[in-house]
């Protein structure tokens, strides 16, 4: 592994590992001060900055109750680059969720510049439908 590499690893396993902690500090603390929070999903939404996601992440660490990231498989990195399966986990207003998604990152000078998260949002939304009063 290049030594760019490693740093790549390392910023990546420090940003998931203060994000299944539910450390919003650590969280912002492991991303650049441009960092860009990217969404492939109709349900998500980007935020550029690390101060504005950092002022959102008490929120979604809230209502993502016992979020957990598991790594499905050996990210692939190379370089300032690198691309990790998951499988998220949590309790959104009561109901469990099980999604599985990928994130894409790019890492500057050992922090995590720019992620990028796909996932289904219409599995997501399934999972935490309230169901209808009979």
């Amino acid at each position: 592994m290049t030594q760019a590499a490693h740093v790549t690893r390392m910023a990546v396993e420090r940003y998931l590992d203060a994000l299944n902690a539910h450390d919003a500090d650590a969280v912002a603390a492991a991303v650049t001060d441009d960092f860009v929070n990217e969404h492939t999903s109709a349900l998500g939404s980007t935020v550029v900055g690390r101060a504005a996601y950092r002022s959102r992440l008490d929120g979604f660490l809230a209502r993502f109750a016992e979020l957990r990231y598991e790594i499905d498989d050996d990210p692939i990195v190379n370089g300032d680059r690198a691309a990790v399966p998951y499988t998220m986990t949590c309790r959104h207003d009561g109901h469990p969720v099980r999604i599985r998604g990928m994130f894409r990152f790019r890492v500057a000078d050992g922090l995590v510049a720019h992620r990028v998260d796909y996932w289904d949002g219409q599995e997501f939304a399934r999972q935490v439908a309230t169901p209808d009063p009979a």
